[in-house]
């Protein structure tokens, strides 16, 4: 049996080369230098304990394993789905009903997290789900104006301030977090659009894939749901 300071170091090194090790070390590492204008907040659920809890039990229990997943990009973090559970378009009741990971906060739920986990299980489930994909965003930090959800791209000193910022995330995350060439996009209009300029210049993908953002689909086309969960899953399959 080895000594307890080899079986540690030993387990220290199995553990990086999980997914789950790589995710919540991009996670916990992430502290931005921005200029904000007054009334305007960063959301880092991650400085969130009962936040950080319940994300660390999330991507130890779908990202335990070095298989490499396709990413997928949202905008940023909002108020009632990654900003308090600390994982993507997953608000609490998703998290505990679907997921299967208990939480104590308040069940409200999160129109994005709706469409999501109708695409999910349409996909085949959770776990067929987070073995392929990873879900992120330009932006993984939310941010607030005022106490109410701001995009990073609707405030100009913020947008102006924030391209180094994600640069730096998406090329930390796939250096350490195993992907292929190809993403998807989730936003067909400014989110892409910024998401290829930035991609244009830095060469991080050989293809980005748009599709509809979750919630515009709920506000606009929401008696379509079940064509644009056919949509995603057949993008995503593809």
């Amino acid at each position: 049996m080895p000594q307890n300071s080899e079986f540690n170091e030993t387990n220290t090194m199995n553990e990086k080369l999980t997914q789950s090790y790589a995710i919540l070390n991009f996670y916990r590492q992430l502290s931005p230098r921005l200029h904000l204008d007054e009334g305007v907040a960063i959301m880092n659920p991650f400085t969130d304990a009962r936040a950080w809890q319940l994300a660390e039990t999330f991507y130890q229990t779908y990202y335990n394993d070095n298989h490499p997943r396709r990413f997928v990009f949202g905008i940023n973090p909002g108020r009632f789905g990654a900003g308090v559970t600390g994982v993507p378009f997953t608000d609490p009741i998703r998290l505990k009903d679907v997921c299967g990971i208990d939480n104590d906060l308040p069940r409200k739920a999160e129109l994005s997290s709706l469409f999501i986990y109708a695409m999910i299980e349409a996909y085949g489930g959770v776990k067929a789900f987070y073995y392929d994909f990873y879900i992120t965003a330009l932006s993984p930090l939310g941010f607030t104006k005022n106490g109410v959800n701001l995009n990073y791209y609707d405030d100009k000193s913020l947008m102006k301030s924030i391209e180094p910022f994600m640069v730096d995330c998406i090329k930390k995350q796939q250096q350490t977090i195993a992907t292929t060439d190809t993403c998807f996009c989730l936003g067909e209009g400014t989110n892409y659009k910024i998401f290829q300029k930035l991609n244009n210049k830095y060469g991080f993908f050989k293809q980005i894939t748009p599709l509809p953002h979750p919630r515009w689909i709920m506000q606009y086309r929401r008696k379509k749901i079940d064509e644009y969960v056919q949509l995603y899953v057949e993008k995503l399959r593809a």
